[in-house]
């Protein structure tokens, strides 16, 4: 779908401000154009983190944890099978044994996809048990684990959640938290934690400062020789940014912080080994580094093998081990690819039955018996960005039920669209949850057809014409002294991400040639952009364009045989 241009809007005072300060005069425009107003607001200072006593949970967190560290219990980490929950484990044995844990009394254990779903479920207990925990600690995961909490218990262990997820909600509407001993989770009731959008291994950071907080106070350490707990900030990043959340100010420091650590060749060793099976310069490390290189490849382990490699990647002190764990990682991601590609040409095929007028339904439901569970997410994700629908792809499990992810798009909350869908049809979905833009449930093989009927039929009620128009937003049109390498440099040091894009900017311009390259699935272009030639790339786009258009495009650099100019990478062309 052909997306609609909108410029952003730049407050000029907010801009001026900026400038006044010290911005970088291009920065201040594109900051301004994202809601920052004030220059202290891009102080990425540790001190100018949230404070962790203003997240719910987190001083009752860190007398647990303190108990049973003295105690010198076992505690077992149940994690999550993404990359959020992979980093998040790993900060959390990371952190733990930093703050005094004694050898052999941490362990972790995480689900198989296909074999026991998602969350702290009885049989992800049972499997903890032979650790023989005094404590579990769930990451990115726990705040729905009603029956594995009630399970835990039952067997005398106590269980620690930490979350970021939305809690489920009973009949009337109100949250429904499961009953373990702590529950740390900004989305539950009453926490007053300001960054609602920070991601899982930020939360278990922040139980680990509140931790060595806690350990202060009973005298353990002082402030000056207290451990140095943003060692870990190279895992909270990567974490951060792999599961898209919004970059807010609070998520903007922790990624910066741990960018620039890695910049300067401090990181874990695993972390230091996906860059190099990726192929990316950790020097010139960025936030899209995270998104599309690092992240994918500890994804990819959890959607197609076992994410126990990932995370034992990111434990991995030797450097010569993680790298073939690396290499072992980015091989899976490779598999990853080619099932991606298969499925994609089969949705293609079931989307013309959908669409036999060409116009989709206002949401897309899809599945095929050849579809792999752990990919349905990201194909609905690609469908989602070609068609600007919400998406939901099944995929059949294990246990004969059918496991759908979804992606959605601006103004429509999926989580919510699924508890509508529960409350209309009780008896449809197995399992849901998730967030406003990302969703999963489970249901059964016959109830797929009811489902996707009850799917279209909300969206039909909440979405209209305009909302369906794909939209993007761009910075305009970018002045000719800042067309050079150095500005590509400038804003490959920013973060950027969910809520805080990257740059795109807007000019009219004349295509002189355009060839296909790569197969014949990309666009090459050569246009006159203020007088002059500019190479252009256009991303799986085959289709010409027309001699003159407004080009809306990103910044890069394209370096060959040691020479680097500056290219288009091109993300819509609109006629003029």
């Amino acid at each position: 779908m052909t997306p609609q241009l909108e410029l952003r809007d730049v407050p000029p005072r907010a801009a001026w401000a900026l400038e006044q300060a010290g911005v970088h005069p291009l920065l201040a425009r594109l900051f301004a154009a994202r809601g920052v107003s004030r220059a202290d607001e891009l102080d990425d200072g540790l001190a100018r983190l949230l404070p962790p006593d203003t997240m719910k949970g987190t001083p009752e967190a860190a007398q647990l944890l303190a108990d049973t560290i003295d105690a010198g219990r076992n505690i077992v980490v149940v994690a999550d099978y993404d990359c959020d929950g992979a980093t998040a484990c790993a900060v959390a044995l990371r952190g733990l044994a930093m703050l005094g844990a004694r050898p052999g009394t941490l362990h972790h254990v995480v689900p198989d996809r296909a074999v026991h779903g998602y969350g702290l479920t009885p049989p992800i207990v049972d499997l903890a048990r032979v650790f023989d925990p005094a404590l579990l600690v769930t990451v990115d995961n726990g705040i729905a684990g009603h029956a594995g909490i009630d399970h835990a218990h039952a067997l005398g262990i106590q269980v620690l959640v930490t979350d970021h997820h939305l809690p489920a909600v009973d009949a009337e509407g109100r949250p429904d938290l499961p009953g373990a001993d702590v529950i740390v989770d900004p989305s539950q009731p009453g926490c007053a934690f300001e960054s609602k959008a920070i991601a899982g291994v930020g939360v278990m950071f922040y139980v680990l400062l509140a931790l060595r907080a806690e350990l202060r106070r009973r005298g353990r350490f002082d402030a000056a020789s207290q451990p140095r707990l943003d060692a870990l900030l190279d895992l909270v990043a990567l974490g951060t940014v792999a599961d898209v959340v919004k970059l807010d100010a609070n998520n903007r420091r922790l990624v910066s912080q741990g960018l620039r650590r890695i910049r300067a060749g401090r990181m874990q060793p695993g972390v230091a080994a996906l860059f190099a099976a990726a192929g990316r310069d950790p020097q010139r490390a960025g936030s899209t580094d995270f998104g599309f290189a690092l992240g994918p490849r500890l994804n990819a382990a959890g959607r197609l093998a076992d994410m126990s490699i990932g995370i034992a990647c990111l434990l991995c002190d030797d450097p010569a081990q993680a790298a073939e764990l690396a290499r072992t990682l980015d091989a899976i991601n490779r598999e990853r690819r080619d099932v991606e590609a298969g499925m994609r040409e089969q949705a293609a095929l079931l989307l013309e039955s959908l669409m036999p007028a060409g116009t989709p339904p206002p949401a897309i439901v899809l599945h095929d018996e050849a579809f792999h569970e752990g990919v349905v997410g990201i194909v609905a994700g690609r469908l989602k960005e070609r068609l600007h629908r919400p998406t939901f792809v099944f995929a059949l499990g294990g246990d004969g039920l059918l496991k759908g992810s979804g992606r959605s798009i601006p103004n429509f909350h999926l989580r919510d669209a699924l508890d509508r869908v529960s409350k209309r049809h009780p008896a449809l979905l197995r399992r849901f949850g998730g967030h406003a833009m990302a969703a999963g449930c489970t249901i059964a093989p016959q109830d797929f057809d009811a489902f996707a009927q009850a799917l279209q039929d909300i969206a039909r009620e909440e979405l209209d014409e305009a909302t369906l128009q794909r939209r993007l937003a761009t910075d305009g049109p970018l002045e000719l002294r800042w067309f050079e390498a150095d500005t590509v440099s400038l804003l490959e040091a920013q973060v950027w991400g969910q809520a805080f894009d990257a740059p795109v900017f807007v000019d009219e311009v004349e295509v002189v040639k355009q060839r296909l390259i790569g197969g014949d699935k990309h666009l090459k272009l050569s246009v006159r952009h203020a007088g002059q030639l500019r190479d252009a790339v256009w991303f799986h786009h085959a289709e010409p364009v027309p001699e003159r258009v407004r080009l809306a495009y990103r910044l890069a650099l394209d370096t060959w045989q040691g020479q680097s100019r500056v290219q288009m990478m091109v993300e819509a062309a609109e006629p003029l």
